[in-house]
């Protein structure tokens, strides 16, 4: 069962390499009633602690499968169900050390219906979340 919050507490972690970590994912809800069509979505800015990766930098697994902001665009037949959440993989050499951390997420979609000339909608949430090693 998914939090209220789009910024899921589950599955805040680190991502290991080899023995060692190489950054860090977080889940998400989708703040939109319907589920997102993933060609729809123009990525997330994710910040941790004051630090901010942009939406280049983050992946995105939606179902069983990763994508990379540029394959986002093209996955038209992919559809991220507002029952699921997505994981936001993010980069980070040495990852994100145990204890409490300020985490925002401001995620960007079109709406299907919305012109695009009217631009994107951004949804932005901030929790504290303990990372347990």
């Amino acid at each position: 069962m998914l939090e209220k919050d789009m910024i899921q507490e589950r599955g805040f972690k680190n991502l290991f390499a080899d023995g060692r970590a190489v950054g860090f994912q977080v889940r998400i809800r989708t703040p939109y009633y319907r589920g997102i069509w993933a060609s729809l979505l123009e990525g997330a800015e994710v910040t941790v602690d004051g630090q901010k990766f942009s939406p280049e930098e983050v992946k995105w697994t939606i179902g069983d499968k990763t994508y990379t902001l540029a394959e986002l665009e093209k996955a038209s037949n992919v559809r991220w169900p507002f029952e699921e959440a997505a994981t936001l993989t993010v980069p980070k050499s040495g990852g994100l050390s145990a204890g409490l951390h300020k985490i925002e997420v401001c995620m960007l979609y079109r709406a299907s219906y919305i012109p695009e000339s009217l631009g994107l909608w951004p949804m932005k949430s901030e929790r504290t979340i303990t990372l347990v090693h």
